[in-house]
């Protein structure tokens, strides 16, 4: 496989620096450089992603005929790579990422028409109803119950981990729709309008006490929900299938770019701050050693990356593929913020419940140490998630030992 930039790739690798120069403005820059979990607020994401729609960019995996890019692999990666470097906002969220492409595969045509072009637009926000109390990684076990009225299906349970549903306007949910031996075969998919009567949303309280605006997971209650037939995806009792290829493409995603840019900024810090033995801490053998040994491993992730993608380009199904990229992804993710803590010390330990707000005008709060010290531990908390969510890194293993190695 050939890594090296074609003229074309280079010459539009120019493009996408110049319309980041453009778009991504000093107020999103300020905000996601104090954010402590990497999010925008609502508003300053929509504003984000109609500029790229307008800019026809907001759907790089999308295909050509929904309104996609047909970018090359070259053009893809090289898009990745200078948003995670110039550390502008995802373009991921859950309808573009995860829904849609369910929604393209086993929709109808009248869901693709009702669905797809709001997603696009932005216009229409989405979160993802898998997870309850007792539901987690042991998915097959989920309990909300749909039962057949007439037309429509009646909702009784609930929904644990709801990212962001606070925002949400629709929720692709996985529901119970009959008891089988086998659990798998009694699930089905449904796409729910968060305004129908019964639904309530409570927000999960963390620890660091989140910030105006950076709030993410919830607790969502159904009490008698009545969603029409017409929203379920597929047929009934198979949601179980379209679940996992929804899972696809969240495990399955480039992490090499974003993994990159996390690296720069911690050779930034060590360069900054002093180790305990005199000197910058890029200097201390112990911290460079560990530095190396990560960065090799990103440099890994990176070449399996294109190649996996390169295959994806020709048509290859993702597969089990998308545990390995999940799971390699979420521990270096681990570890640079580990590498990140070290590197700056005793200015990472300081809590600081909102690191926006202190740097207002007119605020007499200041805080210890530089302004990029504030945000690392809470970053260090939060992403020990992502060895948890979309399937714990136990469950990866256990994919992949038996669609791989055949155990």
């Amino acid at each position: 496989m050939d890594l090296d930039f074609a003229p074309e790739d280079l010459a539009f690798r120019a493009e996408v620096r110049g319309f980041i120069a453009e778009a991504f403005d000093d107020d999103m820059r300020a905000k996601l450089a104090q954010s402590k979990n990497n999010h925008l607020d609502k508003a300053a994401q929509v504003r984000w992603l109609k500029r790229l729609g307008a800019k026809g960019w907001i759907a790089p995996d999308w295909p050509a005929e929904y309104g996609g890019t047909g970018w090359s692999l070259g053009q893809k990666y090289a898009f990745d790579m200078e948003m995670a470097l110039a550390g502008a906002p995802s373009t991921s969220n859950m309808g573009l990422r995860m829904c849609a492409p369910v929604v393209m595969a086993f929709g109808t045509p009248e869901q693709k028409a009702q669905h797809l072009p709001r997603i696009l637009s932005t216009d229409v926000w989405w979160c993802q109803g898998y997870s309850e109390p007792g539901s987690g990684s042991d998915l097959a076990s989920l309990a909300l119950k749909a039962e057949r009225d007439g037309d429509h299906y009646v909702l009784n349970g609930s929904k644990t981990w709801t990212t962001l549903a606070q925002w949400a306007d629709w929720m692709f949910c996985l529901v119970r729709t009959s008891n089988e031996d086998i659990r798998q075969k009694g699930i089905s998919f449904l796409l729910i309008d968060m305004r129908t009567p019964g639904i309530t949303i409570r927000p999960i309280p963390t620890l660091d006490g989140p910030a105006e605006g950076e709030q993410e997971i919830n607790e969502t209650f159904f009490d008698n929900v009545r969603v029409p037939m017409s929203n379920r995806i597929g047929e009934e009792g198979v949601g179980w299938t379209y679940a996992k290829y929804l899972l696809q493409f969240e495990r399955g995603n480039a992490y090499a770019p974003g993994l990159s840019a996390q690296m720069s900024k911690v050779k930034t810090i060590a360069n900054l701050e002093r180790a305990d033995r005199g000197g910058a801490m890029i200097d201390d053998p112990d911290f460079r050693r560990k530095l190396c040994e990560v960065e090799i491993k990103v440099e890994a992730l990176n070449a399996t990356e294109l190649r996996i993608f390169a295959g994806r380009a020709n048509g290859d199904a993702m597969g089990a593929v998308s545990s390995m990229l999940k799971l390699e992804g979420s521990q270096m993710q681990q570890a640079i913020t580990e590498l990140a803590l070290e590197a700056a010390g005793i200015y990472a330990q300081p809590f600081v419940r909102d690191t926006w707000e202190m740097l207002q005008p007119g605020g007499n709060t200041f805080r210890a140490g530089p302004d990029y010290a504030a945000t690392i531990a809470p970053n260090y908390f939060n992403y020990r998630k992502t060895s948890i969510y979309a399937g714990s890194n136990e469950i990866q293993h256990n994919i992949m030992a038996k669609m791989v190695l055949g155990l």
